[in-house]
């Protein structure tokens, strides 16, 4: 007979335990940005949503302001770097493709021989993370997941871009997610449409830049970020209400459940549309993180839970639900209760 292979003890329930942020020092208003793209306040405001965003600074990196983030999110939880058995960390701009930006976060908060990985999948990384964490924990591979996502994606901008400069930002958030006596955290329901692609991605691979660095010395122009916003919001629009749905059935709540909506801050227009195709009653606070934050991607979700609860319109153990998307195209979402804050 073959040998019987042992498994992990599994526990029925995951729940977000702690929750904390970074938000890069330098404030970056719409004034700063206008001239450089032939543009204007009240352009910006009316397509974005966006008065202000932080941009970080080179003391500012995806490690620092994970490390940041992390602290205050393992201290709301009352719990130790050596209690955390796994890192998740979701990026879009590490701007290096090893090592892993969790491993040496991880390294950086003291923990030893603790399993970490990087997640990519744009705007939506956050919930992807937050899917793996709370599976790890479920399947009883970990006791405690540290989840981050971060983005400086400043580093990435052409700032003479009228479609890009105004709309992306740096910052990073992180949540502790461990096991609970009841569900905290519902099912994840996502998926992804690499059809489009075009509609936001790195403008050339680096081996196409290489190339026309080889050719042109200093002339080659380096990569940037570009997106087609049209395309991205005519997705937006007209796809993620389902997603929303399929994360509110799949967690077994409708969405007079809810006190909280937290979409992913890609544009207060999108968020809107969605309250309005939802349904959203007036009673259920909507994260608005984008009007001081901009668009930090994978950042964006946590940073825009915290906004809700450090501003009183939600708090710690309120019913919200999350969706991520962006960038593949991708999406995710899951139906949470909300953590509290350092």
């Amino acid at each position: 007979m073959p040998a019987q292979i042992a498994t992990a003890t599994p526990v029925a329930n995951a729940a977000l335990l702690g929750l904390g942020v970074y938000r890069p020092r330098r404030v970056v208003p719409n004034a700063e940005i206008v001239d450089r793209i032939d543009s204007s306040d009240e352009w910006i405001r009316t397509r974005s949503g966006i008065t202000a965003r932080h941009w970080a600074s080179d003391d500012e990196t995806i490690v620092s302001m994970s490390v940041a983030a992390a602290r205050d999110a393992l201290s709301a939880a009352g719990i130790a770097a050596d209690q955390v058995d796994a890192v998740v960390l979701a990026t879009s701009s590490q701007m290096v493709l090893g090592p892993s930006a969790g491993a040496v976060v991880a390294t950086e908060l003291g923990m030893h021989d603790t399993a970490a990985y990087d997640v990519s999948a744009g705007c939506a990384g956050f919930c992807y993370a937050l899917g793996n964490a709370a599976a790890l924990v479920r399947a009883g591979q970990a006791r405690h997941v540290l989840v981050i996502g971060v983005e400086r994606l400043s580093d990435l901008l052409d700032t003479s871009d009228r479609t890009c400069a105004f709309i992306f930002a740096d910052g990073a958030g992180a949540a502790v997610v461990g096991p609970s006596d009841v569900e905290g955290i519902g099912p994840v329901a996502w998926g992804s449409d690499g059809a489009q692609t075009a509609a936001i991605k790195q403008d050339k691979d680096f081996m196409a830049y290489f190339a026309e660095v080889a050719d042109r010395g200093a002339d080659a122009e380096r990569p940037y970020i570009r997106m087609n916003g049209q395309a991205v919001f005519r997705w937006a629009v007209t796809f993620l209400e389902k997603a929303c749905r399929d994360a509110l059935e799949r967690s077994g709540v409708t969405v007079d459940d809810l006190d909280a909506f937290v979409p992913h801050q890609a544009n207060s227009r999108i968020t809107d549309a969605l309250v309005r195709a939802l349904g959203v009653p007036d009673s259920v606070a909507v994260a608005r993180d984008i009007v001081e934050a901009g668009n930090t991607s994978a950042a964006s979700i946590p940073m825009a839970m915290e906004q809700l609860l450090r501003s009183g319109d939600a708090k710690a153990g309120d019913t919200a639900l999350l969706i991520g998307f962006g960038a593949g195209l991708a999406y995710a979402g899951q139906v949470v209760t909300l953590p509290p804050i350092a």
